[in-house]
C-alpha cells in the first residue's frame, strides 16, 4: 500500500512539471510580462485604447512564453504593433495641431495581420519600421514641445536601454547568461512597461485634442477624466465661494 501511494505521489509529481513545461515554456518571461499588465493600471489617464494596448502587450507576452498556441504571434504582435502606430498617430497629431483620428493607427494594424499570418518575418521587419518612425515622430514633437520633452527623452532612453540590454542577451551575445535568474529580456519587458507608463501622461494631451475637445466637447473615452476635472475645479469654487469674508 505504502508503495503504491509513493508511486502515485511520483506520478503526481510528473504530471504537474509536465503541465507546467507545457503552460510555462519560459517561465521568467512569462512573469515578467506581467510588467505590462501593471503598466495598463499606472497609464489610467491615456486615453483607453492605449491602456487597452498597453494591457494587450502583456497578455499577448505571456500567451507567447507561456503554452505557446498556433495564434500566439497574433497575439503577441498586434498589441505591440498598435501602441507603436497609435503613438505614431498621437504624436503625428500633436505636430501638426490636429486631433486624432482612429484611422491613422487602427487601418495600419489591421493591413498588419495578414503579414503575421503569411510571412511572420517579415511582420517583424514591418514593425522595426514602425517603431522607427514612432520615435523619429516622438523626437519630433520633444524638439517643438520643451514641456513633453524631458518624458520623451526619458521613455525613449528606457526603451533604448531596455532594447540593447535583451539584444546583447540573446544566444551569441556577449551578455548571453542562461542559468541567470533574471535574464536581459525580462529587462527588457520591464524598462519597455515603464517607457509607456512614462509617456502614457502626453498621450492625447497636445493642442490638437485641446482644440477638438472646445469644438466639439470630450471624446467617450476622455468624459470620465473630463467630468473628474470639473467636479473638482466647481469643489473648489465652492470651497473659495463660503471662505470668503463677508462683505
Amino acid at each position: 500500500m505504502e508503495g503504491a501511494l509513493t508511486s502515485l505521489g511520483a506520478w503526481d509529481s510528473a504530471a504537474a512539471l509536465e503541465l507546467g513545461a507545457a503552460l510555462l515554456k519560459e517561465p521568467s518571461y512569462a512573469l515578467s510580462s506581467l510588467a505590462y499588465i501593471v503598466a495598463a493600471g499606472f497609464s489610467r489617464s491615456a486615453p483607453v485604447p492605449y491602456v487597452v494596448l498597453v494591457a494587450g502587450i502583456g497578455v499577448g507576452s505571456v500567451v507567447q512564453h507561456g503554452p505557446d498556441p498556433s495564434f500566439a504571434d497574433l497575439a503577441h504582435d498586434i498589441p505591440l504593433a498598435g501602441i507603436l502606430v497609435f503613438v505614431a498617430a498621437d504624436a503625428a497629431a500633436a505636430l501638426t495641431g490636429n486631433s486624432r483620428r482612429w484611422w491613422w493607427w487602427a487601418a495600419p494594424l489591421a493591413a498588419l495581420v495578414p503579414t503575421i499570418l503569411i510571412a511572420p518575418l517579415a511582420a517583424d521587419l514591418v514593425q522595426v519600421g514602425m517603431a522607427a518612425i514612432a520615435i523619429a515622430l516622438m523626437l519630433a514633437r520633444a524638439r517643438t514641445e520643451p514641456d513633453a520633452r524631458r518624458r520623451i527623452l526619458l521613455g525613449i532612453g528606457l526603451l533604448a536601454v531596455g532594447g540593447s540590454i535583451g539584444r546583447l542577451s540573446e544566444a551569441g551575445w556577449p551578455l548571453h547568461t542562461p542559468d541567470a535568474i533574471i535574464q536581459g529580456h525580462d529587462i527588457w519587458h520591464l524598462l519597455s512597461a515603464a517607457a509607456l507608463v512614462v509617456l502614457a501622461p502626453l498621450v492625447g494631451r497636445h493642442r490638437g485634442s485641446l482644440r477638438a475637445e472646445q469644438l466639439h466637447g470630450p471624446s467617450k473615452a476622455e468624459e470620465p477624466r473630463a467630468a473628474s476635472v470639473t467636479a473638482r475645479r466647481r469643489s473648489a469654487s465652492n470651497w473659495a465661494t463660503r471662505s470668503a469674508p463677508a462683505s
